[in-house]
């Protein structure tokens, strides 16, 4: 988010959880996309708010999030102090979670089996949830969309657009084709969604889970983290890391993107890409 709207975000989250009884003296933003999570303070409520747009992900999120509950899994959860919805304030839609203070700065500090064991006990609450979500086809053709519209991406050079779309389209199918089990999955457990906190690992941001193979789910975890995860096919975690790359390149040249030093990421993206393909021998040409 701009300042601005970061400023009335934070007023919107804190003066939302203060109307229904939470103590609220200050504010911290602990990440800011295109939504933002704020710490209230004394309370400890994690108030995550997003534009209007967001709405309806957000209440995608806060349903899996009550379902995950009645599971085993490693999630950080809802607030249990106040009714679990998404509450609108000030053109906002707010989310209020339980806050859990790091013991490191990101699940990049997790060791690697730690990781694996926190995925896999993920998984298998997902599997337990009966819940209609998109394919994580439907992601990668909002990716696609983002490269065809001009409009959306009007800083992509012709050559790079064709390259970003070859590649999405390349591998979206190789990877569909697979004759893998598919499942609900959380859709990006990088490591900037994996808190390190004194209760062990736990998965935040859910409102990215699609269905899919687990494979697409370790592609996003450091590369150790495989290797960790019994069962599962490494050339298929090796294409579905190439189009996770692609994915988030594509995003990155939304003009709408507010992902702060985008324009270093957009190139970074398409650089890393082309390294990871080659690595893989898989052209795209044509």
């Amino acid at each position: 988010m701009e300042p601005s709207e970061v400023r009335r975000a934070v007023e919107a989250g804190g003066s939302t959880a203060s109307a229904l009884g939470l103590q609220v003296d200050d504010a911290v933003v602990v990440n800011n996309s295109n939504r933002i999570a704020v710490r209230l303070i004394p309370c400890d409520v994690l108030a995550r708010v997003a534009p209007p747009a967001h709405q309806a992900g957000a209440q995608f999120e806060l349903e899996v999030a009550r379902r995950l509950t009645q599971t085993d899994s490693p999630v950080a959860g809802l607030e249990p102090r106040v009714e679990p919805r998404v509450y609108l304030r000030d053109d906002f839609a707010v989310t209020l979670w339980t806050y859990f203070e790091p013991v490191a700065p990101s699940g990049s500090d997790i060791a690697p089996a730690d990781y694996a064991h926190a995925l896999i006990r993920l998984h298998a609450g997902l599997g337990q949830i009966d819940l209609v979500a998109p394919h994580f086809t439907d992601r990668v053709a909002e990716a696609q969309r983002v490269v065809a519209d001009r409009e959306r991406s009007p800083e992509l050079l012709e050559p790079d657009r064709k390259f970003l779309s070859n590649t999405l389209s390349r591998l979206r199918t190789a990877i569909s084709g697979r004759d893998s089990g598919e499942q609900l999955l959380h859709g990006e457990p990088h490591p900037g969604n994996l808190l390190n906190t004194r209760k062990g690992a736990l998965f935040v941001d859910l409102e990215t889970c699609c269905r899919g193979p687990v494979e697409f789910d370790i592609a996003h975890a450091p590369e150790d983290v495989g290797e960790h995860y019994p069962g599962t096919d490494q050339d298929l975690i090796d294409l579905c890391r190439i189009l996770m790359r692609a994915m988030v390149t594509a995003w990155r040249w939304d003009h709408e993107d507010q992902l702060p030093n985008g324009l270093h990421w957009r190139i970074e993206g398409l650089n890393q890409l082309r390294v990871a393909l080659d690595r893989y021998g898989l052209d795209v040409a044509g």
